[in-house]
């Protein structure tokens, strides 16, 4: 089976994806997933194809192992380096285990950032975060805002009292509730991220407050089963369930009215911004260091943080009107 996985491997960097017909002088920008076959960072291919066709001197190399493993995705970055190829941009399987064979690569000169699912510090040159913990706070109180022009009342749903990223964004949407007048958190409570006791704080949440206008639920176990509590409760149209979900668990939810709107962030936007991102510091128009702002073409500037790191953009709005076009993505 080793000796199998090591063939696929080898086969997806010598096939790849290319952007068009590639020329000995094309910049060769390595897109490298945490796994192949799965729809979310196919969607990013598709992102990574779309800048190099803009940029035009590019040839996408879109690869990765054959499960989620650190070790397989070692083996890929080892070939890549062997191939010289002019960056990398790879979704890490673990923040410390690439760091070495990355190292390698920036050794030999090869541009290497991570995105989606960051490298540590030592292994890359930036890191590009799909969004910020201010952004998202402020993005889940404003789906459920928009929909409440008189003001309402507002519950949360959460995932574990100690999920760290969950407490982290309820607190940034605390920070910014007085842009939003009129609408007033009465509850929060925790699911624990399993369907069937987040499907009952749901419940208990539309017994206990008959006027709640909206659930939000930043966990997308939470979201999927606030929206069922709706409907099996008859509410549809008056709770809204919001927050963060995937479109391929949230289309049912969107067609029956349960769901107005929800975010997550856009998987084409990501490959679209990291495929730039790499292309501009191979070129050396633009250099990683705190403070510098680095084009991502249509999806503007990103700044680095003192850990070189930034935020691509606000999560990505998912309602009737785009539902279908993603939820067979991821």
């Amino acid at each position: 089976m080793k000796k199998l996985t090591k063939l696929l491997t080898t086969a997806a960097i010598a096939t790849g994806l290319f952007a068009g017909a590639a020329s000995a002088e094309d910049m060769r920008i390595a897109l490298v997933v945490k796994a192949l076959g799965i729809g979310f960072f196919e969607a990013a291919a598709k992102g990574a194809e779309e800048a190099a066709s803009e940029l035009g001197d590019v040839e996408i190399i879109y690869t990765g192992p054959t499960d989620t493993t650190a070790e397989g995705q070692i083996e890929v970055i080892n070939s890549l380096i062997a191939q010289n190829v002019d960056a990398i941009a790879v979704s890490a399987n673990d923040t410390d285990a690439l760091v070495p064979t990355l190292k390698k690569a920036m050794q030999r000169g090869i541009t290497v950032i991570s995105w989606d699912s960051g490298v540590a510090e030592e292994g890359r040159q930036m890191h590009l975060n799909p969004s910020s913990n201010p952004l998202i706070g402020n993005m889940i109180i404003k789906l459920a805002a928009d929909e409440l022009p008189e003001g309402g009342q507002v519950a949360v749903l959460s995932a574990t009292t100690t999920s760290t990223n969950q407490n982290i964004w309820i607190d940034e949407m605390n920070k910014v509730m007085s842009n939003y007048p009129g609408v007033e958190v009465v509850a929060t409570v925790y699911g624990d991220d399993l369907a069937d006791k987040s499907y009952r704080e749901a419940t208990g949440l539309m017994q206990s407050y008959p006027d709640l206008d909206a659930i939000i639920a930043p966990t997308s176990v939470g979201i999927v089963a606030a929206a069922q509590a709706v409907v099996d409760a008859g509410k549809v149209g008056q709770v809204n369930v919001t927050g963060l979900g995937l479109p391929s668990e949230m289309a049912g939810a969107i067609e029956s009215g349960a769901s107005k709107s929800f975010a997550i962030w856009n998987p084409i936007d990501l490959g679209y911004s990291a495929t730039m991102i790499a292309y501009h510091l191979s070129k050396g128009d633009a250099v990683a260091e705190p403070g510098a702002s680095i084009p991502m073409g249509r999806m503007g500037e990103v700044t680095l943080d003192e850990t070189n790191s930034g935020a691509m953009a606000d999560p990505f709005v998912y309602d009737a009107s785009n539902i279908a076009d993603f939820k067979d993505i991821f």
